[in-house]
């Protein structure tokens, strides 16, 4: 079983993650990290928190040869499918708080929707920024709050009801404050920050494979046993029918804050 407070998460977890949360989240964004750099061919670019190498394989089609990509990731079941898929990017597996690279390395570094779960928001910052050549750029994309996400506050409302307040997972959502985002910028001395909040949609090819995503592709894989699983799809069938569309599949909006930087010439 997984930490969702740190999104570590088992080998059979980010399978099932990279087959449905990754087509039904997080892909649609990666293009949108992509025009936020200002990526240009020939560039180094680092990706922490890669995953399953869904940004980082998006990037590396864009400069092909003539750049570089390397990707970083504590969770080693998550970089054993980024491997399979891009054996040709370097992929190193260490925490965002201590990336084993040397200092002004790249230029451009991103992350998408990971700096929530690191242990050290502030030092991991620091390294991203540690590892920035002067003039380059940093692209960090969070979740919005869970209120401007109606479909994972209704799912989090049923498993809290269902299963107690030890089941909800607000974890991703813990940035989604503006606020909150400037003062832990601030924090790691990155101060000539931008915040853009854009707006995407969820879609999942129906209610049971949003449910099982939710159940074996997360944090919470094994919290719950097949006798509860079952409950929880029937309720959220009932519950959730408003995001069903008439071919069966569920489409919800979100939102993400995507926070951009430049590290200054004469930084230190």
């Amino acid at each position: 079983m997984g930490d969702k407070e740190s999104g570590q998460i088992s080998a059979n977890a980010a399978e099932v993650y990279d087959q449905i949360y990754l087509p039904a989240l997080f892909a649609e964004w990666s293009f949108r990290v992509l025009d936020a750099a200002q990526i240009q061919m020939g560039q180094r670019i680092l990706d922490v928190a890669c995953g399953t190498g869904v940004l980082a394989k998006t990037i590396f089609e864009q400069i092909g040869d003539e750049g570089s990509v390397v990707g970083v990731d504590n969770n080693e079941g998550m970089l054993a499918i980024a491997r399979k898929k891009a054996p040709q990017i370097e992929w190193i597996q260490a925490p965002a708080e201590k990336l084993p690279l040397e200092d002004e390395n790249f230029d451009i570094v991103v992350s998408q929707f990971g700096l929530m779960f690191f242990e050290d928001k502030k030092t991991a910052l620091k390294e991203m920024f540690r590892v920035l050549r002067p003039n380059g750029n940093i692209v960090i994309v969070v979740w919005d709050s869970i209120k401007n996400i109606p479909g994972f506050a209704a799912e989090n409302q049923l498993w809290q009801r269902l299963f107690g307040d030890e089941s909800v997972d607000e974890v991703p959502y813990s940035l989604g404050e503006q606020r909150t985002l400037k003062q832990l910028f601030s924090s790691a001395n990155i101060y000539n920050m931008n915040i853009q909040a854009q707006h995407g949609t969820a879609r999942f090819p129906s209610i049971k494979i949003w449910m099982d995503a939710g159940v074996k592709g997360w944090a919470q894989d094994d919290m719950i046993n097949d006798r509860q699983y079952k409950l929880l799809l029937k309720e959220a069938e009932q519950e959730f029918a408003h995001f069903v569309k008439s071919d069966g599949s569920v489409a919800f909006p979100t939102q993400a804050h995507i926070v951009t930087a430049s590290k200054p010439a004469d930084s230190e």
